[in-house]
């Protein structure tokens, strides 16, 4: 993944086509979704930037209510749009797939790029599937909706995606029902749904919620497999480091709607550059080094997105609130700046500061 913001600014994007069009594969810029509800705005995800090449892994972490569900519904074009109303989403900023604009595009071009060039694995697959169908017809229905061929086709289809994911005796667990699928299967059964279509661009969102660890691992190493196989985009969601340590080429940090770090995931967990991603990785069980110390949990509970502190965000929770800062307030937010190649992070203390506070205070204890 490029560099979004060479200069800090939050919403620049980087060397684009004609029109405005980018070059990456997927860009978001400076995307805003926000909900009207009667104690006041909800601003879910307010101000996200970033790219995604083909063939990439992008994996976006953060407590829970720190927006990242609410972005990859607002990527897929999955949110009830309007001005007024409970539960409908006020979005604005750019949504750029393979150099379509989609927060402008007709909802109908979106809902058939929905499935085709872009599909999502879902957090919940017993609520995200219906279960008066079964999984075979949903696999079918998906694929015949992008796909003029007869229904015996895209049975054979659905039975070949679902015997790719591992699900066996496929010819015949095609006519059962959800319910009859176990947590770890009827993930399996979404992936395949998800896949049936090849699609371009693949959004996971906690996919292994749930799961035991030995489900979890096989879930992870199909993904990656069937990445391969079709060369998709990935953007894995997910408040584990431990997953996306698997993953992720990239990491996004997200915190009370924005990006408070960006980078390799390599920089991000061996160089972390923002206080909250250190809190992170110190609440995240190593099973590489002896651990003689309880985990180190990040105090207080995530903001309200209602009422976001000023400035900084992570301010009310944050230990280093109080060292020196150049004379910046509070009050000021602080805007992503590169730190190194790739790499970005949004904090007021100066880069040696975090450099001295990660060497000499965290990593020793981690």
């Amino acid at each position: 993944m490029s560099d979004l913001t060479r200069s800090g600014a939050v919403g620049e994007p980087v060397s684009t086509g004609s029109a405005g069009a980018p070059s990456a594969f997927l860009e978001v810029r400076d995307l805003r979704i926000h909900f009207p509800t009667e104690d006041g705005i909800v601003k879910s995800v307010d101000g996200l930037s970033f790219q995604l090449e083909r063939g990439k892994t992008l994996g976006i972490v953060g407590e829970s209510g720190s927006g990242k569900s609410v972005t990859s519904l607002g990527i897929m074009g999955l949110h009830t749009v309007g001005q007024y109303g409970r539960g409908k989403a006020r979005i604005s900023g750019e949504l750029w797939l393979d150099g379509k604009e989609l927060l402008t595009a007709d909802p109908d071009e979106v809902r058939r790029l929905r499935g085709r060039e872009m599909a999502m694995i879902f957090q919940d697959p017993l609520s995200a599937m219906h279960p008066y169908y079964t999984v075979g017809h949903q696999i079918v229905e998906a694929y015949r909706v992008h796909n003029d061929v007869d229904k015996k086709t895209a049975r054979k289809r659905a039975v070949e995606l679902l015997d790719r994911v591992g699900i066996p005796q496929p010819d015949k667990r095609v006519d059962d029902y959800p319910h009859q699928f176990s947590g770890g299967m009827r993930q399996r059964a979404m992936i395949a749904m998800a896949l049936v279509n090849n699609p371009e661009l693949l959004i996971a969102d906690e996919p292994t919620t749930a799961l035991d660890v030995t489900v979890q691992a096989q879930i992870l190493d199909l993904i990656r497999d069937l990445q391969k196989e079709f060369g998709s985009a990935v953007i894995i969601i997910t408040h584990d480091l431990g997953v996306v340590a698997e993953l992720a080429d990239d990491i996004l940090v997200m915190y009370g709607g924005r990006c408070v770090e960006r980078g390799p995931a390599e920089k991000v967990f061996y160089e972390p550059q923002h206080p909250y991603t250190w809190g992170l990785l110190g609440s995240m069980p190593r099973i590489d080094r002896d651990q003689t110390d309880r985990l180190i949990p990040v105090k207080g509970s995530p903001p309200s997105l209602i009422n976001v502190p000023s400035g900084c965000a992570f301010n009310p929770r944050c230990p280093y609130a109080d060292v020196p800062k150049d004379g910046i307030t509070r009050t000021e937010r602080p805007e992503l700046r590169q730190v190194a190649e790739g790499h970005l992070s949004a904090c007021h203390m100066s880069q040696e500061e975090r450099t001295r506070i990660w060497t000499e205070e965290i990593a020793p204890k981690l």
